[in-house]
This record gives structure tokens, C-alpha cells and sequence, in this order.
């Protein structure tokens, strides 16, 4: 993209630099992780100076904010497809699957663990307000699906798709450690960091699910 290209003024110029932008982001965080990426380096991607980047994004963290939103919508169509194809049920089972799912969604997983403390520090009120209405739509969405799968009602899916995002948030650092630590765990016969992931996420799956099936006084034996 040349780097002296016009403000944009009319809706459609508007969208396509915003599109611009976020491609740009994905690019670079296909290269490194989202905390080596500085507005310099996004604005330079793109071929925009820093200020005319946040002519479109209010700061560096929105932007990744957008990316994040539509890597979340893009699995969960990938979810509701996998989730239909189950071949019997269980809590295990439900479980194995979201979490298989979501572990090769590594750009959501990444962002997902740097949401709380490094993309929503950053942003105005109208970013957080945005961004909060579409995460709550997706939570909703993520529960549907799971209610269309486990014997729990509105409540208990709306706690168990937030649960999810805790755990991936918690477990993907500790699964994709430094190369010191991971040079460590291998000496101590730990699991590689896919394996850790994989397992540990549904390991709490399945807990959550079985712990909120007796809390409805469901049987936990589904």
C-alpha cells in the first residue's frame, strides 16, 4: 500500500483503511506475539503515519481488539460445525472437543491471554464499550452452542463459556513457555506445551461441566 494514499472521507474509504490496518496487524502477529508489536511498526506495515493509524483506531490495543473479535467469531462457525459431528455424548467428550478446537486457534488463544491485562488497558470508553457488547454476543453464542450439546440451562452456559475464556487465558502462557523453562520441563519429563494445553483445558472442562450438572442437581454421569 503506498504510504502517502488520502484520507479517507467517504464510508467505503473509512472501511477500507480500517480493513487495511487490521490486515496489517494480523500479518505482523502472524510474525511475532502481539506484545513485540509496537504502533510504529503497524503504522509502517501499513504505510500510514502513527496519527493517521489512530484516525481509524483510537490506540495500538484496539486494533488487536478487532483482530481479536474476528478470529473469535471465525472459530466459533468452526465450533458449531465440529460440536454437530459429536458422536455420542459426555461431559468429557463436549469438553475434548472445544478444547482440541480452540488450541488450533493459536492467534485467538495468544490474544485471549494478553485480553485483560494488555489490550483493554489502553482504550476509550466507546473502544470498551464496542468490544464488551460483541464479547458478551459471542459468550451468548458460545453457550447456545454448548446448551445444545450438555443438560444445562441459560445460567449454567453462560457461566461454563466464560470459564472457557479463563482457562485459555490462564493455561496457553504456562503451554508456551521460554525456551529456558521449556528446556526444563522436557528434562522433567513434562508433556510438550500442545499436549499441556490440550489436556489441561479439558481436564477443567469437564470439571466445570460435571461441578455445574450437580449444582442443577443433574446427574453427573451424562
Amino acid at each position: 500500500m503506498a504510504p502517502d494514499f488520502q484520507r479517507a472521507r467517504r464510508p467505503e474509504q473509512v472501511e477500507a483503511r480500517r480493513a487495511a490496518i487490521l490486515g496489517a496487524a494480523r500479518e505482523l502477529l502472524s510474525e511475532r506475539p502481539v506484545s513485540r508489536i509496537s504502533l510504529r511498526e503497524l503504522s509502517d506495515r501499513v504505510g500510514l503515519a502513527k496519527s493517521n493509524v489512530l484516525r481509524y483506531f483510537d490506540s495500538r490495543e484496539a486494533v488487536f481488539l478487532e483482530v481479536l473479535d474476528s478470529v473469535w467469531v471465525a472459530w466459533l462457525d468452526e465450533l458449531e460445525g465440529e460440536l454437530s459431528d459429536l458422536d455420542g455424548s459426555g461431559y468429557e467428550r463436549v469438553a475434548a472437543v472445544i478444547a482440541t478446537s480452540i488450541s488450533r486457534q493459536r492467534l485467538l488463544c495468544e490474544l485471549i491471554s494478553t485480553m485483560a491485562a494488555v489490550l483493554e488497558r489502553n482504550i476509550s470508553v466507546e473502544t470498551a464499550r464496542a468490544f464488551k457488547t460483541r464479547a458478551a454476543d459471542r459468550t451468548e453464542r458460545l453457550a447456545g452452542l454448548v446448551r445444545a450439546h450438555a443438560p444445562l440451562d441459560a445460567e449454567a452456559a453462560g457461566h461454563f463459556a466464560k470459564a472457557v475464556f479463563i482457562l485459555v487465558a490462564g493455561l496457553w502462557p504456562y503451554a508456551n513457555p521460554g525456551e529456558a523453562v521449556a528446556t526444563v520441563l522436557a528434562e522433567r519429563g513434562m508433556p510438550a506445551g500442545p499436549a499441556m494445553f490440550v489436556d489441561g483445558l479439558t481436564e477443567g472442562l469437564a470439571n466445570q461441566l460435571v461441578g455445574l450438572a450437580v449444582r442443577a442437581g443433574q446427574s453427573p454421569e451424562w
